[in-house]
């Protein structure tokens, strides 16, 4: 009997959600509207201790929106990750300032506090770390450099819902934070994103802007985009919410499993938490000395165990990013680029599937050794 595939992600879409879904269906509210204001407030009780929240048809466009409405644009600097999505860059490109791409903790996966003192230049607007993989980033001591140059903190929270670091809440450090909500993360909409602000000007500033530069019909006060959320969209992101705290504890008993078969295994190095974080796992992440490719194929054609390579270029030598980083030198960076491998470990995994991934791991890793 072959084996099932076990998927790297997988998103959870029950009858909760289908019946969400139809009630607004039969509203006939399908866009912006009673069901996105509800999504707001609950998700910034929930989430992020009450702080204002924003929603917006994508978390690209909450990054976008969330710089335009700090004011960031042409002649800033905003130092980010090259170890993430694009989103990050681009939304930094697209408001026409320029992303200034630091290094990494080998450790966290996320920005490197020394490297970020060492890219503030005269033009630096702000530092935008990612909570990567769903830990935390070294707030704190981002913190700290920021106050001292005077310059802003935001946060890229997509993979992080639910993620803490020493009692409190990722997207609740910056003056704003993006959080995801496409399919594949660890609660969905869709497809979306949420904006957590410090400020209500903020707040107020990406309202307008997601809402062609209106509060009022027909008002428009600022050039602004469509952005707007679905009340369909919400009402999916609603339902989730109420279910993303029991997913995140199965998430963390998985990667505890996976942690228990793998941290001896030589030549892979398991995730490492950080004292005082709380990692959410929204990709179990481990790094492989070497034949990071081949164990990946091997992985899928041989045991039929899906993964992720998160992320094989870097942003500063990307064909899109790379004018902003001539010449670059990143070696946490690249390192970490050509040994990442995420494992599955969705909700929705079994103990047997827990097994059979550590099993296949043990097995490529000593096949190449």
């Amino acid at each position: 009997m072959s084996l099932q595939f076990i998927p790297a992600a997988k998103p959870i879409i029950g009858d909760d959600e289908r019946a969400a879904v139809d009630r607004v269906l039969l509203s006939g509210m399908v866009a912006q509207g009673p069901e996105v204001k509800a999504f707001e407030v609950e998700f910034a009780d929930r989430l992020v201790g009450g702080r204002q929240c924003v929603a917006v048809n994508s978390g690209t466009s909450g990054l976008h929106l969330g710089l335009l409405a700090a004011g960031v644009g042409p002649g800033d600097e905003v130092i980010v990750p090259s170890f993430t999505f694009a989103a990050t860059g681009n939304s930094v490109a697209l408001t026409g300032a320029t992303p200034v791409f630091a290094d990494i903790d080998p450790v966290s996966f996320c920005l490197d506090p020394a490297s970020v003192r060492a890219s503030i230049t005269e033009r630096t607007k702000a530092i935008m770390p990612v909570h990567l993989y769903g830990h935390p980033a070294a707030m704190d001591e981002l913190r700290v450099i920021a106050d001292e140059h005077g310059i802003a903190l935001y946060e890229d929270a997509a993979q992080a819902h639910g993620a803490q670091l020493h009692g409190t809440p990722v997207g609740a450090f910056g003056d704003f934070a993006m959080f995801s909500l496409y399919p594949t993360k660890n609660m969905t909409s869709g497809e979306g994103g949420m904006v957590s602000c410090a400020t209500d000007e903020i707040a107020r500033n990406i309202r307008l802007l997601r809402n062609q530069g209106m509060e009022t019909q027909y008002a428009n006060e600022v050039v602004g985009f469509n952005a707007r959320m679905t009340d369909l969209h919400a009402a999916i992101g609603r339902v989730q919410l109420t279910k993303v705290e029991g997913w995140t504890a199965q998430r963390q008993a998985n990667a505890a499993h996976l942690d228990a078969g793998l941290a001896g295994l030589e030549g892979v190095t398991v995730p490492t938490v950080r004292e005082g974080a709380v990692h959410v796992y929204h990709q179990y992440t481990i790094r492989v000395a070497e034949d990071r490719d081949r164990i990946v194929t091997a992985l899928r054609e041989e045991h039929q165990v899906g993964s992720g390579v998160y992320y094989p270029i870097p942003n500063h030598r990307l064909p899109s990013l790379a004018r902003f980083a001539p010449g670059l030198d990143l070696p946490q960076t690249e390192e970490a680029a050509q040994q990442v491998i995420s494992l599955p470990v969705h909700p929705s995994l079994t103990d047997g599937d827990l097994e059979r991934i550590v099993a296949a791991v043990t097995a490529t890793v000593k096949a190449g050794s």
